[in-house]
């Protein structure tokens, strides 16, 4: 494989990513771009106008990448070109000018099975240190509830999703309820894309929770 192994220093790292590509037989226009760079023309700018790939409708943008996702050649020159250097590779796509803006930690998430919660929960230091969320309806959380989880209903998810990283901190761990784990996992998700870092379905959900491993709280 070309891709990386688990013993490689780059897994876990995700690399923010721009990119132009021209067709190989280009190398006049590629040469060009460079000396454009060079003068302080801006990357998307210049993939705007010049790039064939169809990140040109986003400036280049190809968002956050990890190991395994990406042609080796491309892959070798993101992982070690310096923040916010443009650097040059060839593909079988032609040629990629890249630049990359910005890297993070990968994000994690995971499911908790309901008795490794029910045991965390026991501990106050867990309470204080990590954020939960129930992302359940008003009506549902009255009839079961878990007490510290702050009710972030997904109905209203216009109301709370924009703002999510000033009301949740993103380098905290972050666990996720619901009815029966699949809502919270469709959270969970959209967690990871706005950069949480460590994320945990509550597999089951509530319900799994009530018969595995609290049966004081009602099944619904």
């Amino acid at each position: 494989s070309s891709y990386s192994t688990g013993s490689s220093p780059d897994v876990g790292r995700e690399l923010l990513v721009q990119h132009l590509l021209l067709k190989e037989e280009d190398k006049d226009l590629l040469f060009e771009l460079q000396k454009r760079l060079v003068r302080g023309e801006d990357l998307s700018d210049l993939a705007v106008e010049y790039s064939v790939c169809p990140s040109k409708q986003d400036g280049g943008m190809l968002g956050w990448v990890r190991k395994g996702q990406m042609v080796p050649e491309f892959e070798e020159a993101a992982f070690n070109a310096p923040l916010n250097k443009v650097v040059k590779c060839k593909t079988q796509f032609g040629w990629h000018l890249l630049q990359v803006l910005s890297e993070r930690e990968e994000s994690v998430l995971s499911d908790i099975q309901p008795e490794e919660l029910h045991s965390k929960l026991q501990d106050p230091d867990f309470r204080q240190e990590a954020q939960l969320i129930d992302v359940r309806e008003p009506h549902e959380v009255e009839t079961a509830s878990l007490s510290g989880f702050q009710v972030l209903s997904l109905q209203q998810f216009g109301s709370w999703g924009p703002e999510i990283t000033t009301k949740l901190d993103p380098q905290k761990d972050t666990y996720v309820l619901c009815h029966h784990g699949m809502r919270s996992l469709q959270v969970a998700k959209w967690l990871q894309t706005q950069g949480f870092r460590k994320i945990y379905n509550i597999a089951g959900g509530i319900h799994a929770y009530a018969v595995k491993a609290d049966p004081s709280i009602p099944t619904y």
